[in-house]
């Protein structure tokens, strides 16, 4: 298993001036692609009538594990809670709840029939990877996310009943830290991550991390 992709073959550089973050434009969405988007920096996010959008923008969105903030009720309801969590064992079910969560302003969702497919192949390769949580044998919430190049990079998320999303997004840290990473890629900041520590950096920042996690990656266990 390649941990990343180490010459760019579908995409220009992301380090070069962009319109809104785009990079490029393509419906190629498959195992290739999305292995070398991914080992640099780039993330598809498909937008209605057009092609697909490959976006690297000049602000990411991150957490830095040392800056993570667990406000004093959440850290009573993670030592509290009956939930359950588990890794990569429903990543499809994820997916479409995912998809099915309303955003303001948004009708539809980004996460297209196209989008599953490709990120169901990029799970069975080894690259897409869910967290799930669980209050008896009842999904209640979950994120999913890709690991390349030594960076891990959160997708979406969803839940069902309160504080569920973040038990995960915090279980996922753990599992992280455990594995040596200091920080992970959001994408963009949210009211949720933004109250967990979640800032921007700019992309110049970013691709520089991206490069230093090269140097260390290694397989996520």
């Amino acid at each position: 298993m390649k941990l990343f992709t180490s010459r760019r073959k579908f995409f220009p550089d992301p380090a070069a001036p962009t319109m809104d973050g785009i990079v490029a434009m393509g419906d190629e969405l498959n195992f290739e692609t999305l292995l070398e988007a991914y080992s640099f920096g780039i993330f598809p996010w498909p937008h209605p009538e057009l092609p697909c959008l490959w976006f690297c923008p000049d602000q990411r969105g991150v957490i830095d594990f040392e800056e993570l903030h667990i406000s004093r009720s959440l850290q009573k309801f993670m030592r509290k809670t009956n939930f359950k969590v588990t890794f990569n064992q429903v990543f499809s079910d994820v997916m479409v709840e995912c998809a099915d969560v309303p955003r303001a302003g948004q009708s539809g969702t980004w996460i297209t029939p196209a989008i599953l497919k490709a990120y169901e192949e990029f799970h069975r390769r080894g690259y897409a990877h869910s967290v799930e949580c669980w209050s008896g044998d009842k999904l209640v919430g979950g994120l999913y996310g890709v690991y390349v190049a030594g960076v891990f990079s959160g997708e979406s998320m969803f839940f069902k009943e309160s504080n569920a999303s973040k038990f995960c997004l915090l279980k996922l840290i753990e599992r992280l830290k455990e594995n040596g990473l200091t920080w992970m890629d959001i994408q963009m900041v949210t009211p949720v991550t933004e109250s967990l520590g979640g800032k921007y950096i700019s992309k110049k920042q970013y691709l520089l991390r991206v490069e230093q996690s090269k140097l260390k990656a290694k397989k996520l266990t």
